[in-house]
C-alpha cells in the first residue's frame, strides 16, 4: 500500500510564527431571529482573526516569478540523496532524505515552496505511511521506519513553487468559478434564478443570513414569489479560469505528480529486538503528530495512542445509548452507508427525503442508538438539485444540540470550499469553533471530533478542486482548532497512507476513520 504526504513548509510556517498544530437565521432575512447583543461577540474579533490567518498564509505562499517553464522546478534535474546511509536499518529508525531542487536547466533553485508528496510503502505488507519535511529549495524529508521488511521510498513533485503561486492567486481572485441556481416553488409554479455567495446584479435580491456571524447567500428574487419559496439549489462549473495560458501548462497531467526519487532502490528494515513503546488509550484532546499513523496489513495503526479495535461483536456495546450527529459533506455521509454493515442492528429510518444529499438517520431502538447525517449549507457543490430545507449551517446545528456525555458530534468541511477564496473557509471554521465553545459551556462532557478533509484525484480540475487548496485548508483547520478539547481524525494523513486518491475513499479507509472515532467515544 502506497503512502503519500503533501509537504508545504512546516518549518517555514513555524518560522513566521504561525500557530499550527499538526499533532494534531434559517432561510431569509425576514425570518432571522433577533439575538441579544449581550450574547454576540464583536464582529471585529472575527474579522481580526481572519485577517491574522490570511496574513500568515500569504507569507507562507509568497508570489513566485514565472518567466518560462525552464526556470521552474524539474523532477528530472533535481537530486535526492540518503543522508548517512547504513547497511542495516531497524524498525523505528529515522531515515533522512535530502532533496536539492533544480530547474529544467539544471540550476539550483534559490527558493522553496514546491508542493511535494513523499511516501514509503510495502505492497506485500499492504503498508504505507505519510512523511513530513520541508525547507527552502533544499528539502529535508524524514521517514520513520514503522515496519520491518522491504520499504520503498518515493517523492513526488505535485506542483512547482511557481504553480503553487499561480494557484493561490487564482483561488482568491473571485467567487465565480461555480454557478449556483435556485429553485423557487409557489404552489404549482416553479422558477429557477441565479444564486451565489456574491451576486453582481441590479435586480432585487433575496438575502439569506445564517448564524450569529450573519454569513450570507443570495438569489435573484423571482417575480410574484417570496424569498421563502426557495426550496432547492444546484451548481455547475463556470467556464472561467484565472490562470494564464502559460501557467496552465504547469498543470498538464504529465507534469503533476512526477517522481523525483528515480535511482533510489528499496531498503531493508529489521526488527533489531527493539522494544515497543507503550501508549495510553486514544482520548479526546490528544495532540496528534504527523504522521499520526500508518497502514499495515490493511489496518490503520496510530503512532500516538492505543487505539481500540472494534468489530461486529463489540461495536454495538460501544454505540449503546449514543446520540451521534454527523455534520458535513458526502465523505462523512459514507459513514452512514458503512455502519449498518458492521453494526447489524442499526437500521436506516426513512425520513422521506429525496436524492443523495437528503438527511439520513440510523436507529437501533433496542439499544437507544441514534446516528444522523446532515449536509452543510452553502457552498455545497453538486449538479443535482438538493433541498435547502434539510441542509444545516453547522454552527447553528451545534447551538441546537443540548449535549451530554452520551452525545458525540463529528464535523467535516473543506472539499466544497476549495473553488472559493480562502476567507470563506476561515470564517466558517471560526464560526464552528465559537459554537463548540458555547456547547462546552453548557455541556463539557459532549464529545466533538473534527474529521479533516481527505486528498482526492490528482489530475482532476486542479484549479478548482486540487489538493493544494485542500492542504492549505487542512493546515488552517488544525490551527483554528488546535487548543480546543476536541478529537481529530486526520483523514488527510490517513488517505495519504492508504494511497486513496479519491474524493470518496474506499471502505478500508472509512472503516479506519470510524474505528478512530469509536476509540475516542468508547
Amino acid at each position: 500500500m502506497i503512502s503519500m504526504l503533501c509537504l508545504l513548509s512546516f518549518q517555514l510556517w513555524s518560522a513566521i510564527n504561525v500557530p499550527i498544530s499538526l499533532y494534531h437565521c434559517n432561510i431569509s432575512k425576514e425570518s432571522c431571529p433577533e439575538i441579544p447583543m449581550s450574547l454576540v461577540k464583536s464582529p471585529t474579533e472575527t474579522e481580526l482573526r481572519i485577517k491574522e490567518i490570511l496574513q500568515k498564509i500569504h507569507q507562507l505562499i509568497p508570489p513566485r516569478p514565472f518567466i518560462h517553464v525552464n526556470t521552474t522546478t524539474s523532477a528530472t534535474q533535481s537530486t535526492v540523496t540518503i543522508l548517512n546511509p547504513r547497511d542495516t536499518y531497524c524498525r523505528g529508525d529515522q531515515l533522512d532524505i535530502l532533496l536539492e531542487a533544480r530547474d529544467h536547466l539544471g540550476r539550483r533553485k534559490e527558493y522553496g515552496g514546491d508542493f511535494l508528496r513523499a511516501r514509503m510503502s510495502s505492497l506485500a505488507l499492504k503498508a504505507g505511511a505519510s512523511v513530513t519535511g520541508f525547507n527552502n529549495g533544499t528539502y529535508l524529508v524524514s521517514f520513520t521506519l514503522f515496519w520491518e521488511g522491504q520499504v520503498f521510498l518515493s517523492l513526488l513533485l505535485i506542483h512547482p513553487s511557481e504553480g503553487v503561486s499561480a494557484l493561490w492567486r487564482a483561488r482568491n481572485q473571485g467567487y465565480d468559478k461555480i454557478i449556483f441556481k435556485g429553485k423557487f416553488v409557489n404552489g404549482t409554479s416553479q422558477v429557477i434564478t441565479e444564486c451565489g455567495l456574491t451576486l453582481n446584479s441590479s435586480s432585487e435580491l433575496c438575502t439569506y443570513l445564517y448564524g450569529r456571524d450573519q454569513e450570507a447567500f443570495y438569489c435573484t428574487k423571482p417575480q410574484h414569489m417570496p424569498c421563502e419559496a426557495l426550496t432547492h439549489v444546484c451548481t455547475m462549473n463556470r467556464r472561467i479560469s484565472y490562470l494564464s495560458v502559460k501557467e496552465k501548462r504547469l498543470f498538464h497531467k504529465s507534469k503533476v505528480g512526477v517522481e523525483m526519487m528515480k535511482d533510489l532502490k528499496h531498503i531493508d528494515v529489521s526488527h533489531c529486538n527493539k522494544q515497543e513503546k507503550s501508549s495510553e488509550k486514544c482520548q479526546i484532546g490528544m495532540m496528534i503528530p504527523v504522521p499520526g499513523g500508518y497502514t499495515l496489513q490493511g489496518r490503520w495503526i496510530t503512532t500516538f495512542c492505543d487505539q481500540i479495535q472494534l468489530d461486529k461483536n463489540n461495536i454495538n456495546g460501544c454505540l449503546k445509548g449514543k446520540l451521534i450527529y454527523l455534520l458535513g459533506d458526502s465523505t462523512l455521509r459514507q459513514w452512514i452507508s458503512y455502519l449498518p454493515r458492521v453494526a447489524k442492528t442499526l437500521k436506516l429510518f426513512d425520513l422521506h427525503g429525496t436524492g443523495l444529499f437528503k438527511k439520513y438517520l440510523l436507529l437501533d431502538a433496542e439499544r437507544h442508538t441514534q446516528i444522523q447525517w446532515k449536509k452543510h449549507i452553502y457552498p455545497f457543490i453538486t449538479s443535482q438539485l438538493h433541498s435547502v430545507r434539510d441542509a444545516g449551517y453547522i454552527p447553528q446545528e451545534i447551538d441546537q444540540i443540548s449535549g451530554d456525555k452520551h452525545t458525540a458530534i463529528v464535523i467535516t468541511l473543506g472539499q466544497h470550499f476549495r473553488p472559493f477564496p480562502i476567507d470563506l473557509f476561515i470564517r466558517r471554521a471560526i464560526s464552528i469553533r465559537k459554537a463548540i465553545e458555547r456547547l462546552f459551556l453548557r455541556s463539557p462532557d459532549t464529545k466533538v471530533i473534527i474529521k479533516t478533509e481527505n486528498i482526492r484525484e490528482m489530475h482532476l480540475e486542479t484549479e478548482r478542486f486540487g489538493d493544494f487548496p485542500g492542504y492549505i485548508q487542512y493546515l488552517t483547520l488544525n490551527d483554528i482548532f488546535k487548543d480546543l478539547n476536541v478529537g481529530v481524525i486526520d483523514a488527510w494523513d490517513m488517505t495519504i497512507a492508504y494511497a486513496s486518491n479519491n474524493l470518496h475513499p474506499p471502505d478500508v479507509v472509512i472503516g479506519s476513520q470510524i474505528n478512530m472515532f469509536l476509540s475516542y467515544i468508547c
